[in-house]
């Protein structure tokens, strides 16, 4: 299992990484200010630090205590992903709509935008930093 500082590690270097990627692609693709989406980043990005370290630490608890091993293979990690964003695009939605003052729809579709983003990023990141920063528990079982 991962210690604290590591879980600090892995929330707080994906974050700063994927507000340097997503900010200025999200400015560009729907045309809002660097300034203001730049603060939605922000927003956002505290939003999924905070939902990154309690969805991770009950994710591997849940999976140790199924499995034996925090080890995840390709579909857990895919489940791992897709659970992540569904959970953070539903806290994140009105905040964007408030935010950018946009109505619902509009803001649900620069969520999804977000999510489908980040969903990808959250699978390819992981997978690098537990390459990265191996877990040892993670060591217990072979990948499947």
């Amino acid at each position: 299992m991962r210690t604290t500082g590591d879980r600090i590690r892995q929330a707080v270097s994906f974050e700063v990484i994927g507000l340097l990627i997503s900010v200025p692609l999200a400015a560009f693709a729907f045309g809002y200010s660097l300034e203001k989406t730049g603060v939605l980043g922000l927003i956002g990005a505290t939003l999924a630090t905070v939902w990154n370290y309690i969805f991770n630490l009950g994710f591997d608890h849940t999976l140790k205590r199924l499995t034996g091993s925090t080890r995840k293979s390709i579909k857990i990690r895919f489940l791992h992903a897709f659970s992540f964003e569904l959970g953070l695009l539903m806290a994140f939605l009105p905040i964007i709509a408030w935010w950018m003052e946009i109505e619902l729809l509009e803001a649900l579709f620069v969520d999804i935008s977000f999510a489908l983003f980040y969903l990808v990023y959250a699978f390819v990141f992981t997978w690098c930093y537990d390459t990265v920063f191996p877990d040892t528990d993670a060591a217990a079982l072979p990948e499947q």
